[in-house]
């Protein structure tokens, strides 16, 4: 039997050369197996499809839940995983064609409207009679889009109801669906947690009567990394310091082509909500056994790195090991113990340990301002939410030298770490992080000018470079403006085999080993040293070396899919905490212009909304996009980034994560040496009034 299109014609239960085809797990050696999105014939056959990489280096590289537009083939015969058929990817369709999310209002001729929470996609979609599933007004609902003719109007059909959007936990649950992140474990691999045993000190060191200690952030929900340090006694390196970082040994536990490797690597890392975690690993091993919790026993990876006064290291050490964490300490409390040493009631032996930890950082700091990393001190919003799940504060909590401590002596570990795999021809997963484009620079430099400053446009560009227009915008108070803009300017971090340096860290040589519990990129440094120094069960397979391409790019996804669901629910948070101050005005900074308005980011908050140019003055405004910029045809008076004004919050919308403003500044007139030319510049992209309303 023949069926087909108007374009192909296939045989009865086979699938086209070309389709679109869904990714649903990993099988036992992590390889990507698939089914057809849809069988548009009658065969109710379950198709299964295994994945190959993309014999382009470098091609496209999909993870679980990702639809697939790809070349199919048929297979001779079912395979030992039961698929019939093998595909390579062409194209990694975007998400949000698969997972539609609104909010359902009926009209009253029975049918309905779903306005969708995705705030770039602010419109409404029309709901047949019949296609509602049965959903209650102003509850919050996924759907899907459909045509009844070719060139119809797509319309939404509603799949599932998902309850009411103000909810304790909707922001957050708004966030898992739109991205397809997992909130629930496969049984067979909450199995597998749950039948872990404690390592024992088999095949390992003792490192029981060292007092290593975590310094964390309050109510972290997990403890992997351990630090320790004291000075060296070796006459050869006088001043010198020893530092242990010993990561929880997650390898131990979870070993290649399991289960709980499976979930993990599709996964990639676990996900930060104010009101959720979710987690790599079940809880039986993020908060148990791989949380390096006081007075218990626990399997560690560990690295000894010895450091001359200045900083520099002469030498590192990997190993594994059993250790009992001495006490538990938040970054406040460590501060506290070193900067008030009389008023602490820390015990003398746990002030000594502190007290030594800050020695090593002190020397650490020299080899640090001597490599000059990018110096982008950003500050990051906390949140603090009521018993009832609503933002009950915002605020940037002050950075320590307590954080700084831990992070640089994590970024040695993890050079240690590459160093060494590299030392052994080991292959692994690089934390990458290129150099800007020199588009990106030439963007960069002609917002610069306007300034007054400027980064070199021959030779290398180094962080150092940055660095001195950052202090020189300080000076100026500029710092947040130049802070955002040089940030616009960098590439994104990235996992990949294949090294390129870290350009923000102005390091050679980089790999992530320090939260195994959290990241699989770690995972997967830590067997690759287990294999290179022959440290027992658990070490790097050939099968994963192959496969190292695909699954740098598959959690390289999924760290992005992670972080843009734990920004959403931030924002989404924080347009619910201010819903009820509609009409409310606020001190702001200008974040952004483009040609239909002003991104501002709020003093009080940290929250970013829109003011249409629809709000702002009594003339038409042009885009100056060197400037980022709106300026007043007439008046040249104009709103850059950076400027401070003041707006009025006109409209909140939570479940979008959404805040609409209006301007209520004047702006400032400036002189400038050129204004760009008004072809395509206008605000809105062509001439018409934005006059208050």
């Amino acid at each position: 039997m023949i069926e087909g299109t108007r374009k192909t014609l296939v045989r009865s239960g086979d699938l086209p050369p070309v389709g679109v085809i869904e990714v649903i797990e990993l099988d036992a050696d992590g390889e990507l197996i698939a089914r057809p999105t849809k069988l548009e014939r009658a065969s109710n056959e379950q198709h299964r499809i295994r994945l190959v990489p993309s014999k382009r280096r470098g091609g496209t590289t999909p993870g679980v839940g990702d639809r697939v537009l790809a070349h199919i083939d048929p297979l001779p015969e079912a395979d030992e995983a039961g698929c019939t058929f093998q595909a390579r990817a062409i194209k990694i369709l975007p998400r949000d064609q698969t997972r539609l999310l609104g909010i359902y209002r009926p009209l009253a001729d029975g049918s309905g409207i779903v306005d969708p929470v995705d705030r770039r996609q602010l419109k409404e979609w029309q709901v047949r009679r019949g296609d509602d599933g049965g959903a209650k007004p102003g509850e919050l609902v996924r759907f899907e889009l459909s045509k009844r003719h070719r060139y119809g109007v797509a319309q939404a059909r509603i799949l599932e109801r998902l309850g009411d959007p103000s909810a304790h936990g909707a922001q957050s649950l708004i966030a898992i669906e739109m991205h397809g992140l997992r909130d629930r474990f496969p049984d067979n691999a909450m199995l597998e947690a749950e039948a872990c045993k404690a390592a024992d000190l088999a095949g390992r060191e003792d490192l029981r009567d060292l007092p290593l200690i975590t310094i964390d952030p309050a109510g972290a929900r997990d403890h992997d990394d351990a630090v320790w340090a004291c000075p060296d006694d070796d006459a050869a390196n006088k001043d010198g310091w020893i530092v242990i970082v010993a990561i929880a040994d997650v390898a131990h536990y979870v070993t290649a082509g399991s289960a709980l490797d499976r979930e993990a690597q599709t996964r990639g890392n676990s996900t930060y909500f104010p009101d959720r975690v979710l987690p790599m690993l079940p809880e039986a091993l993020s908060s148990g056994l791989c949380s390096l919790v006081d007075g218990e026993d626990r399997a560690v990876l560990a690295v000894r790195m010895v450091f001359d006064r200045s900083g520099a290291k002469r030498s590192h050490r990997f190993f594994r090991g059993l250790m009992r964490s001495s006490a538990t300490l938040t970054y406040q409390q460590a501060q506290a113990t070193i900067d008030l040493p009389k008023q602490s009631d820390m015990p003398a032996a746990l002030q000594t340990v502190i007290a030594s930890l800050f020695g090593a950082y002190r020397a650490l700091v020299k080899a640090r301002q001597k490599r000059q990393p990018l110096d982008l001190d950003l500050p990051e919003r906390k949140i603090t939410l009521d018993e009832d799940g609503r933002v009950e504060s915002v605020n940037v909590p002050p950075r320590l030298d307590a954080h700084r401590l831990v992070e640089e002596f994590m970024i040695q570990a993890n050079v240690a770490a590459a160093e060494s795999l590299e030392s052994k021809s080991i292959p692994l997963i690089y934390r990458i992080h290129d150099s800007p484009s020199a588009e990106k620079l030439l963007a960069l430099n002609n917002f610069l000018k306007t300034i007054d400053l400027k980064i070199p446009r021959s030779g290398q560009v180094r962080p150092h470079h940055f660095n001195q227009v950052l202090d020189q915008a300080a000076k100026r108070d500029l710092s947040m403006v130049v802070s955002d803009v040089v940030l616009r300017s960098q590439a994104q971090a990235e996992y990949n085999p294949v090294n390129c340096g870290h350009f923000g860290l102005n390091l050679q040589r980089y790999a992530h080993f320090t939260s195994p519990i959290r990241r699989y990129a770690d995972l997967i440094v830590h067997r690759a040293l287990i294999r290179a120094f022959g440290l027992g069960a658990g070490g790097l397979s050939n099968n994963e070396i192959d496969r190292l391409e695909s699954i740098a790019g598959a959690i390289s996804q999924a760290e992005r899919r992670a972080m843009a669901a734990e920004r959403e629910t931030v924002e989404r948070l924080i347009a619910d905490f201010l819903s009820d101050r509609v009409g409310a005005q606020f001190d702001a900074v200008v974040s952004g212009a483009v040609r239909s308005g002003l991104f501002v980011r709020l003093a009080e908050t940290g929250a970013d909304g829109f003011v249409p140019a629809s709000t702002i003055g009594h003339e038409f405004f042009l885009h100056d996009e060197t400037h980022h910029a709106l300026y007043g045809e007439a008046s040249g008076r104009e709103f850059a980034l950076g400027d401070r004004v003041k707006v009025r919050l006109v409209e909140a919308i939570p479940s979008a994560g959404a805040l609409r403003f209006e301007m209520l500044s004047e702006g400032v007139k400036r002189k400038r040496k050129a204004r760009p030319a008004r072809s395509g510049a206008r605000s809105g992209g062509r001439r018409r009034h934005t006059r208050r309303r």
